[in-house]
């Protein structure tokens, strides 16, 4: 689910439009125009995919998701980078989309993907790949991207790069990724008289810390979970990776979840909500609803993550020493996702050049772009939260220091998080549609003290086998 916040599912965003106002603002601020002399067609450069681009192609790109007016910081850096790659590519006319809004909406996406309308460079989740390509969406950009158009690519964890290829071939380049982890709120840790620099590392050690912060009184709840939007089923998956399990099997073609492990996961949930009473009675949350409960130290822990944690400090006015992070309880494997940028299928191989040069300028160059720690710091963007960070070697251990050397946030509140690392794994094949059924086993869970489990989980078994006949 995914930032608004949905992005790991897909957070509620709008598809961008081109924004004339952006655009010319854009062009004021280092946006390439066409001033080489030229009529204003596009010019040439070399199709081999295996060489650089020529300096001297003449293209323009369309690409969405440059951030709106609201965003005045990212906007300024936004324009700032597409000036200094126009130094070095100084006829690619970057043409930038956006909408006062958030960047992806379901719906609009999809219509988008129909009519073949999507820019040239466009934004999704690593999720949406087959939904891409099942409307044949995106380029295959395996012999573009390599060490010369990408320097750092040996870099980049293989897991990420493997989220954005099908059979193989290379579909997209990241911008960000995410795991999940266990998020603390450090001042209700410490008036449990529980240590916020040790968060609880099994599920056993979750229940008993929750009761000990609900034991605090005044509405306090120890753990919270969601069981709406799609956002119950996100996190329902999560639990039962952490210890090992499954929701879909290896063929894709079966749910997985009616096992030991997917009771021993409800069982705990009710046991917590009903026998111990530290979730809450307030329940059917979503997205957002927790956010809010921890960032007014009304919630102790809940699964989540780390950009989280900018967005309370950001949206709902908390502060960064309030929250802390550990590994997900279970450690055997975490939800991870992220985002990344495709390249529409059809376009010129010198835009898809050209594309590449881009994208790896502004997202997977340490120090540059969106790892710019010091002019994110100097510009009050939040520095130091744990991810982004896809890195590995030599490239991690620059970016890691540059993040903590510039870091707004206290970084050692998520050391636990940053040093017990924990195998991500990718959602579910026709992952909305499972968590919207897996819903309905985390509401039934939280609301209903006489939840029977065992039907509850073989209800929502058939249901996703159905799912899943569908693809």
């Amino acid at each position: 689910m995914r930032s608004a916040r949905l992005r790991r599912t897909r957070r509620p965003a709008a598809v961008a439009l081109v924004s004339a106002l952006a655009l010319t603002a854009l062009a004021a601020c280092g946006t390439s125009s066409s001033d080489d002399g030229t009529d204003g067609t596009e010019q040439s450069g070399s199709s081999d995919p295996t060489t650089p681009l020529d300096p001297r192609t003449k293209v323009t790109l369309t690409i969405d998701c440059m951030p709106p007016a609201a965003k005045a910081a990212e906007l300024k850096e936004w324009k700032e980078d597409v000036a200094e790659f126009n130094k070095t590519y100084p006829n690619v006319t970057i043409e930038g989309r956006s909408t006062p809004g958030q960047c992806l909406e379901p719906p609009r996406f999809t219509a988008m993907l129909k009519a073949k309308s999507q820019p040239d460079v466009f934004y999704t989740y690593f999720t949406d790949l087959p939904q891409v390509l099942a409307e044949d969406g995106a380029a295959d950009i395996s012999a573009y991207v390599h060490p010369t158009s990408v320097p750092l690519l040996k870099d980049i964890a293989p897991d990420v790069l493997g989220s954005l290829k099908h059979k193989g071939n290379l579909y997209g380049l990241p911008t960000s990724n995410y795991t999940m982890g266990l998020l603390i709120n450090r001042k209700l840790f410490k008036d449990a008289g529980l240590d916020p620099d040790a968060p609880p590392r099994t599920w056993d050690e979750v229940r008993a810390a929750a009761k000990k912060i609900a034991a605090l009184g005044n509405g306090v709840a120890g753990f919270g979970e969601y069981s709406a939007g799609n956002t119950g089923g996100w996190h329902f998956t999560a639990q039962m990776y952490s210890l090992g399990g499954d929701v879909v099997d290896a063929s894709g073609t079966k749910a997985a979840f009616n096992d030991e492990i997917g009771k021993q996961v409800a069982k705990n949930l009710h046991a917590m909500r009903w026998e111990d009473d530290s979730m809450g009675k307030t329940q059917l949350l979503k997205w957002g609803d927790l956010q809010k409960q921890i960032a007014t130290d009304k919630l102790g822990m809940f699964l989540a993550a780390p950009d989280d944690i900018a967005y309370m400090v950001q949206q709902l006015g908390a502060k960064y020493e309030n929250f802390g992070m550990g590994p997900i309880p279970g450690g055997r494997n975490t939800l991870a996702g992220g985002n990344n940028y495709m390249v529409k299928k059809g376009i010129s191989p010198d835009k898809i050049k050209a594309a590449v040069a881009w994208l790896n300028f502004k997202n997977l160059t340490v120090g540059k772009g969106q790892f710019d720690w010091a002019r994110a710091k100097a510009d009050g963007l939040p520095v130091g939260v744990p991810q982004p960070n896809f890195w590995l070697g030599d490239s991690k251990t620059k970016d890691d220091a540059a993040r903590t050397r510039h870091a707004t946030m206290p970084v050692a509140n998520f050391k636990a998080f940053m040093d017990n690392p924990v195998p991500g794994k990718a959602e579910p094949p026709k992952a909305q549609e499972v968590y919207k059924v897996l819903d309905n086993v985390m509401s039934g869970l939280l609301t209903n003290k006489d939840a029977d489990i065992d039907k509850l989980l073989a209800t929502a078994e058939n249901q996703v086998n159905q799912v899943l006949a569908h693809q």
